[in-house]
């Protein structure tokens, strides 16, 4: 970020024992020439008092709705509209539902209702909690909404308990809130992704399909997002909400993904092929319910397009990342598929150990060789991946076409 410019952020803390860390965060932001001011719902201070970050701020810590210093009585309003941003970390669960459903009940949940500045939330608690359908539908309306989403990270937990839910360290969380005011480096770059399944018809009610939930593919476009790129995400069958800020293309078929791709990727510079699409369709497809028999029945596949393999081939196309999902041979694999497509960047991974799941971990193929990522959330992974494909296409733009000039 530049040193010149000064930010203001509202750092907002809620119950948690990973209140400790929103500390660790109060000084580090200060140190990177960012103004905080912190406001704490009152269960927040019952981990960390007040007076640890007024003396790390400098600043009288806001905890009441009523506070009479606040010369108009509006106490939410004068802090939401100091800042720059305002950042929840942690967030809990209960504060998590509260934005997500509009509800106001404190002065910091207020002051995130009356905002009109950008929303940074850090999800905070245990495991279980995290995978509860609540929380996950409260933060997949959030993220609908435009806030930005920091984590959680996996790992050990307060409670004893091992998984996904912990908050992202204050290093993490520094980084994500200083890229977000920084330069948009795909700024007036267009993105095409793919996500999800695909699902090709046996008959008017069944299919061929796969577990593939979209989760890696939206990430990578709300990362791509996040970057200041115009992305098109062409997804297949996906519970996952259509995320904020972009153009999402619902598509059913591999042959309707083809087609959508096709008529997104003129002018792109960047095309990643994430979803599961699958290799092979039903030959005929059946225009009623085809009846239970007591015989065997053959079904005659036939190839689906590669639409990888297309969007690779075009001339002057865009830089294309590939996504390799395998059981076995992981290496091997993903580096022949690269190779075979004609694509310059290939992520790969082992489907026992990331369908269906919010965290992953993959290795990057490149002409350089293997690059190994470690088990992250999703969401981090995404912008792993989006960074390494920015720095490698920028390495290469000599030997291939330079990215478009921003018009």
């Amino acid at each position: 970020m530049d040193q010149a410019v000064k930010r203001r952020i509202l750092l907002g803390v809620t119950g948690g024992i990973a209140a400790y860390k929103a500390a660790e965060l109060a000084r580090l932001l200060q140190k990177n020439n960012v103004d905080v001011r912190v406001a704490m719902t009152e269960a927040g201070t019952k981990f960390v008092g007040p007076a640890t970050f007024q003396a790390l701020t400098g600043k009288p810590v806001a905890t009441d709705l009523w506070d009479d210093a606040v010369p108009n009585g509006m106490s939410h309003i004068e802090l939401s509209r100091g800042v720059d941003a305002i950042v929840v970390a942690p967030a809990s669960a209960d504060f998590i539902a509260k934005l997500a459903n509009g509800l106001a009940d404190d002065l910091l949940s207020t002051a995130c209702l009356a905002r009109n500045v950008p929303l940074l939330v850090a999800p905070a608690m245990n495991r279980e909690m995290w995978d509860n359908p609540a929380t996950q539908r409260n933060v997949e309306r959030l993220r609908a909404d435009g806030v930005a989403i920091l984590g959680p990270a996996a790992g050990d937990q307060a409670c004893g308990e091992t998984g996904m839910g912990r908050l992202l360290e204050p290093e993490e969380l520094l980084a994500a809130i200083l890229a977000h005011f920084g330069p948009r480096r795909l700024a007036g770059r267009r993105v095409v992704v793919t996500a999800g399944p695909t699902f090709e018809a046996i008959d008017t009610v069944r299919g061929i399909t796969n577990r593939s939930s979209g989760k890696m593919g939206y990430a990578i476009a709300e990362a791509a997002a996040a970057e200041g790129a115009e992305v098109t995400l062409v997804s297949g069958p996906s519970a996952l909400a259509s995320p904020a800020g972009l153009t999402t293309v619902r598509v059913t078929s591999a042959a309707e993904m083809a087609a959508a791709v096709k008529a997104a990727i003129p002018g792109a510079d960047f095309f990643f092929a994430v979803a599961a699409v699958a290799d092979y369709a039903p030959a005929r497809a059946s225009d009623r319910k085809i009846k239970k028999g007591a015989a065997a029945m053959s079904l005659e596949l036939q190839p689906t397009e590669d639409i990888l393999a297309t969007v690779a081939a075009m001339p002057k196309g865009p830089f294309c990342v590939g996504f390799a999902a395998e059981s076995e041979n992981l290496a091997e694999y993903a580096e022949a598929k690269r190779k075979r497509k004609g694509i310059p960047m290939i992520v790969a991974n082992l489907v026992q150990q990331a369908v269906g799941r919010d965290d992953n971990e993959a290795v990057i193929h490149d002409e350089a060789g293997a690059h190994p990522l470690p088990r992250l959330a999703k969401d981090r992974l995404a912008r792993a991946v989006v960074d390494h494909a920015i720095g490698l296409a920028a390495s290469q733009a000599p030997k291939r076409r330079a990215l478009r000039p921003v018009s």
